[in-house]
């Protein structure tokens, strides 16, 4: 569609949601509508609840995050529950800043712009609608208009709570605008905007003998002290400061902790009781959510100093970590790399995989658990099974360092690294191990690294090569089987008769001799042995495979290759072990004969049509993985 065309159905589109009417109109609308009248708090609790929530695991996982945030399930949930649905429901945390620590490129930039972009589009739908007295600058809430001593017979008709009182300019408006008529007040909706200034506003702190606290509160306009007479006219005071125009949404505080203290001040009162001093006026009512963000260090250097006491008690952190799952975190550099300038470039399979695992590495705290070691933790983390231990593990391990995450690489890193090895190289194609050598390269210069942690890191480097190494192997190998399904089926086939006669204590015939014969011991057990069944367990695990398959005949359904995972690893390592010295020679012949060539040519087709690859990445591949099998 032209996109002339999308602006202006955008722009129809503003005029429709458009409204106006009375202050009489506008409580017919809430008796229709009462959601209307939510609070700040509440408004942000809906919009994430409305997006979607779904349970995985036992976890909540919320639709609104799921295309930006990866890996930080936990954390959302708590602040999803802890803070947001609390806060709606008006109990005491709404009355608290809500202040996210973790560390760089974690995601609480991220997320505190999703939070306003998401804001601004809930604005616009009929769940997320505002209403503000029309021509306010700070959009008050109409509900302010009722007197104090008539709210608790308007809560008893209309089951709505009221908080705040009128603004002094509305009052003022109020007597010479409308003569004191609440009902000829005028109404209209408002849609948030930050750019604009409506609902959302963004504090940044700069040079404190610059800054002004007007930034916050507004000031008083002189130009105007002529015409009104007065400094204490609200009509001579521009309503203007970031408090002002983030009422009944939200405000970013950025770098919190690095303000002037008389910056943080107006927010305890802000807080605690839902009005702040501006000008020479009585407190001025504000419905926001203040949200603001910091690192580690910052947040115990602001609750070391003895001064910021009175705001401990104001605060609620939430702490937003690192991603800890491998998965999660090839996810997020996929992301970051679609929205960059990298987008052309072939990144090979498993290059970001194994990226990954080096920066989880970096980010897990060494087990204590008996068995488990890092490769292992990480493993679990991010769902995979690991033999001998299940999720109740993985809790334990949770459990142990509740801090986990709080440091290690950032995703910003690897992405430089990946930059400078395409840039420097001048490459087109970027493997796994262009990826390891400049994330490696790149250590010495990284200046938060002390020498201790860079040793460490390069043991990371090499862990994360050797977790490669097994993936190259497999996938040459999984290529180098031309007829992998027959190939696979026949083996199971073959394994299957030779498990249900064991079982049945009969014999097998001979398809060429006619000959019986007894259960082939080798063959069962060469294939068995590639999952680590021991002589021991042999008996059951074929008596659970003949269960599965009586199973599967009762339902009518057909047992094949992929209906037991086990035994389809089983038989997929079996056929990989041997082909192994196939791979081995063909990759490793420098002038291949004509079936060697063909050979060859099958399987970078096949890497290149089935697995990923381009011809460059699919060449590399086969090289490496023809020198680790020739060691």
């Amino acid at each position: 569609m032209d996109i002339l065309k999308k602006i202006e159905q955008y722009r129809e589109e503003e005029e429709r949601l458009k409204w106006e009417g009375t202050f009489a109109d506008y409580l017919a609308l809430i008796k229709e509508k009462p959601w209307v009248t939510q609070t700040a708090h509440s408004r942000v609790y809906n919009m994430i609840k409305d997006a979607g929530v779904e349970e995985k695991n036992g976890k909540k996982v919320y639709s609104f995050f799921k295309d930006s945030i990866y890996g930080l399930e936990e954390a959302l949930e708590k602040l999803v529950e802890e803070y947001f649905h609390s806060a709606a429901k008006r109990l005491d945390v709404r009355k608290r800043i809500l202040l996210l620590m973790g560390p760089v490129s974690g995601g609480k930039s991220t997320l505190v712009t999703m939070l306003k972009r998401g804001l601004e589009n809930y604005s616009r739908t009929d769940r997320g609608a505002v209403y503000a007295i029309k021509g306010c600058p700070m959009n008050e809430d109409p509900l302010h208009l009722i007197p104090l001593h008539l709210r608790k017979d308007f809560e008893e008709e209309y089951g709505i709570k009221i908080e705040g009182n009128l603004s002094p300019l509305n009052m003022m408006r109020l007597e010479e605008e409308y003569g004191g008529r609440i009902e000829d007040v005028l109404v209209e909706r408002v849609f948030f905007s930050e750019d604009k200034r409506t609902g959302i506003g963004t504090f940044s702190p700069s040079d404190p003998k610059s800054q002004d606290i007007a930034d916050l509160t507004g000031s008083i306009d002189f130009s105007t002290i002529a015409e009104f007479g007065s400094e204490s006219d609200p009509r001579a005071y521009r309503f203007d400061g970031e408090l002002n125009k983030a009422n009944r949404g939200m405000m970013e505080f950025q770098e919190m902790l690095k303000c002037d203290e008389k910056f943080l001040w107006h927010l305890l009162s802000l807080t605690q009781e839902g009005n702040f001093k501006a000008g020479r006026f009585a407190l001025i009512s504000a419905d926001e959510l203040i949200l603001a963000h910091t690192n580690e260090s910052e947040y115990k250097s602001f609750i070391s100093n003895k001064k910021n006491e009175a705001l401990h008690s104001r605060i609620i952190v939430m702490k937003i970590p690192y991603n800890l799952k491998v998965s999660e975190e090839e996810r997020i550099y996929k992301k970051m790399i679609a929205e960059s300038d990298l987008a052309h470039v072939h990144i090979a399979p498993h290059a970001l995989k194994v990226a990954a695992i080096f920066t989880i590495l970096t980010r897990l705290k060494e087990p204590h658990k008996a068995g488990i070691d890092l490769v292992k933790k990480m493993k679990l983390y991010d769902g995979e099974a690991v033999e001998g231990y299940n999720s109740q593990d993985v809790k334990e391990l949770q459990a142990e360092f509740p801090d986990e995450g709080m440091s290690g690489i950032d995703p910003r890193y690897v992405i430089n690294r990946i930059s400078s090895a395409i840039i420097r190289k001048q490459l087109t194609s970027i493997s796994a191990l262009d990826v390891l050598r400049s994330i490696k390269e790149g250590l010495d210069a990284h200046a938060s690294i002390s020498k201790e942690d860079k040793e460490r890191y390069i043991d990371y480097i090499t862990i994360a090569r050797k977790e490669y190494d097994v993936i190259a192997k497999e996938e040459v190998q999984k290529a180098f089987v031309y007829s992998y399904d027959e190939s696979a089926k026949t083996l199971m086939d073959n394994y299957l008769d030779n498990v249900e006669a064991y079982c049945n204590k009969n014999k097998l015939r001979d398809p060429l001799t006619g000959e019986e014969m007894s259960p082939d011991e080798k063959l069962m057990r060469s294939i068995e042995e590639q999952i680590g069944i021991s002589e021991n367990a042999k008996k059951a695990f074929r008596e659970e495979i003949l269960i599965r398959i009586s199973a599967y005949a009762r339902k009518g359904k057909k047992f094949d290759y992929n209906s037991h995972e086990r035994l389809r690893e089983a038989i997929q390592k079996k056929l990989f072990a041997d082909l192994k010295d196939i791979v081995k020679i063909t990759t490793s012949v420098k002038t291949p004969d004509e079936s060697q060539l063909k050979k060859m040519n099958d399987v970078i087709a096949r890497l290149i049509d089935e697995h990923g690859y381009n011809s460059v990445s699919a060449n590399e591949l086969l090289r490496y993985v023809g020198s680790l099998l020739n060691r």
